[in-house]
């Protein structure tokens, strides 16, 4: 599988209602993962998404989620580029490039659902999110 490269967005608390909105505009796959199915319910959130992908039939592919428990919803921070797929070492040195001269939120390192994720903000202010899918084996 080769990288991917698409938008991130992030809503407040909506985030099933505008990615199944999207689903209407583009067609194809919605998949939406609550924060109850990974453990997260906490105050409120169970319900609320933590991660949704749409992919079209036209090859358009969107992610998207509600903010996380604790984080505010404002504009400049409702986005991310998120690049993905299963290529290690590219999407490492990606990382490594994106990352220098920037900000690192969350280190790059193996995550509750199995992949190795990360986030950080380059030094031109664009947040970025690097997501090396799973081995399935």
């Amino acid at each position: 599988m080769a990288s991917l490269l698409n938008p991130y967005l992030s809503f407040d608390g909506n985030a099933r209602q505008a990615l199944e909105f999207y689903k209407e505009v583009f067609g194809g796959e919605l998949r939406l993962n609550t924060y109850g199915d990974f453990g997260q319910a906490g105050a409120g959130h169970a319900d609320k998404i933590m991660h949704a992908m749409l992919a079209s039939p036209a090859g358009h592919t969107l992610m998207g989620a509600d903010m996380p428990p604790g984080m505010s919803h404002a504009p400049g921070n409702n986005f991310a580029v998120s690049l993905s797929g299963d290529d290690e070492s590219a999407l490492r040195g990606y990382w490594e490039k994106l990352s220098d001269g920037g900000s690192v939120a969350v280190p790059l390192e193996k995550q509750m659902w199995g992949d190795v994720f990360g986030m950080c903000t380059d030094r031109f202010g664009i947040p970025w999110m690097v997501d090396i899918t799973r081995s399935e084996g």
